[in-house]
């Protein structure tokens, strides 16, 4: 459920009165947001297992990822590991260039957000991934409810789906759901039946391991696509191509974090996610059911040697 950023505030301000310090304060209190993904949330609390052992206390706090922003800004939470080029580069690049957050680095990653299909949809659906040929298997994915339309699933997150579909004069709807796990509810149920489903999708994801699927095709990405209605094939409107598909994963955080605790802001500058260590930390709950906190103490073993060499020694305290 979306909260507004005033609740947050008030909540953060009444319950949290530490985070009211300067830049120029000692910081031993780190917040961290809890996003509606899975990796991110199992990552930072293995982040945050890393903190604590740097000697701070360490909380957490579910969030929408366009309420983390405002309160980023202003020192409620204190950094953000998965910030994903296409739901979320834009409101990045303006707080960046503002200097309201800082850029704390890229992870070595390569990252993709798009519609996406299970496999064996292909069978039923000749011509995919082209997103023509979807268009024309339109009413394969439609509802009982609406049998005129295809239905596109995905969450409340910052995409320009509606201007494609719109622009590309796609027979598709949307449904919005309200979070991840009633999205993977909605694959599950369509991959046990084998029934056609389309849906949004990302990588590295815990489905490159478990459910191969492929991303639909559109028009390639340019960056006039979202500024210049002349450019694409719809000739009046903008958003009429797909999304990047080589995409950049970044790190946030707050202004103050550098002085206020150089040891978790060096610690985050070193963060570097590859591809395997993002698709883990989903399927580790995803997949094998594990807690969250369960979840990052496994992935925390299991790339041991990769997570030691963003620790900095002389930060540690003895526990």
């Amino acid at each position: 459920m979306r909260h507004t950023l005033t609740i947050y505030f008030l909540f953060f301000a009444l319950c949290f009165p530490f985070l009211k310090l300067s830049a120029s304060e000692k910081l031993s209190e780190i917040a961290i947001p809890l996003n509606n993904w899975m990796s991110q949330r199992v990552l930072s609390y293995a982040i945050g297992d890393i903190i604590e052992q740097y000697g701070n206390t360490v909380t957490y706090h579910d969030m929408p990822a366009g309420d983390q922003w405002g309160a980023m800004q202003k020192g409620l939470v204190h950094f953000q590991i998965e910030i994903w080029q296409q739901s979320m580069a834009g409101q990045f690049n303006r707080m960046v260039a503002n200097n309201l957050i800082a850029d704390l680095g890229i992870h070595q990653v390569v990252v993709r957000e798009e519609w996406w299909y299970p496999e064996f949809v292909e069978q039923v659906c000749p011509g995919l991934p082209d997103w023509k040929a979807l268009d024309q298997c339109a009413l394969l994915f439609a509802k009982e409810s609406n049998p005129e339309k295809g239905v596109f699933y995905t969450i409340d997150w910052d995409y320009q789906d509606a201007d494609l579909i719109r622009s590309l004069k796609m027979n598709f709807t949307i449904e919005r759901l309200q979070n991840e796990d009633q999205l993977w509810r909605k694959l599950e149920i369509a991959w046990l039946n084998k029934e056609p489903i389309v849906l949004i999708n990302w990588t590295p994801n815990w489905t490159d391991l478990h459910i191969p699927g492929r991303f639909v095709e559109f028009p390639s990405y340019s960056i006039e696509c979202e500024t210049d209605a002349s450019w694409g094939i719809n000739s009046t409107l903008i958003n009429d191509c797909g999304n990047p598909k080589k995409g950049w994963l970044r790190k946030a955080g707050w202004p103050g974090l550098e002085r206020a605790n150089p040891c978790v802001y060096n610690l985050i500058k070193k963060v570097d996610f590859s591809a395997d260590m993002i698709a883990d930390a989903s399927s580790f709950v995803v997949f094998d059911g594990h807690k969250e906190k369960k979840a990052a103490k496994r992935w925390l073993i299991r790339y041991q040697n990769e997570v030691n060499k963003w620790i900095e020694p002389t930060c540690l305290v003895n526990i």
